[in-house]
């Protein structure tokens, strides 16, 4: 179940690695780009945000915002910004609640029954809060595809 391309995106509030909240309709007027990632401190995701982390100059040059969220703990959320100097806000989404209805599950990450973590999506949302660039896989050790993101919030 993920949110397409053209739909509203669904509003939100999560916390971030101070456990402070940070809502997405707070960015209204802004453009975001929304990066789900199954886990902290494992290969492909650790990957990804340092892919991330590397660009985003430039996204922050097309007045775009980066969050990141999985459904680690703030803490963990916090270990890995501060190992990896990722200055963008990492969020958690402990519930689950935020990934079931954007993403999807991935169920029994790494064997583990019952642990069941974020698929890993990319959304790039508009100003106005529509989704303008969607890609989801149910496959944890794919990754996006970063210049097509690059071009989608251009």
């Amino acid at each position: 179940m993920a949110v397409s391309k053209g739909q509203k995106a669904p509003d939100f509030t999560l916390v971030d690695t101070a456990k402070k909240p940070v809502t997405l309709s707070s960015f209204a007027g802004k453009k975001v780009v929304l990066l789900f990632y199954p886990g902290a401190f494992t290969g492909v995701c650790d990957k990804e945000m340092c892919s991330f982390r590397d660009s985003l100059a430039h996204y922050n040059n097309l007045q775009a915002q980066v969050l990141g969220i999985s459904v680690d703990a703030p803490f963990v959320n916090k270990a890995f910004a501060e190992k990896y100097n990722i200055q963008f806000p990492l969020l958690s989404d402990y519930t689950r609640k935020v990934a079931s209805q954007s993403c999807g599950l991935f169920k029994n990450l790494g064997g583990l029954e019952g642990y069941d973590v974020a698929n890993r999506a990319v959304y790039v949302i508009d100003g106005s809060g529509t989704v303008t660039y969607s890609w989801v896989t149910e496959n944890p050790g794919v990754e996006p595809n970063y210049d097509e993101v690059k071009k989608a919030v251009e």
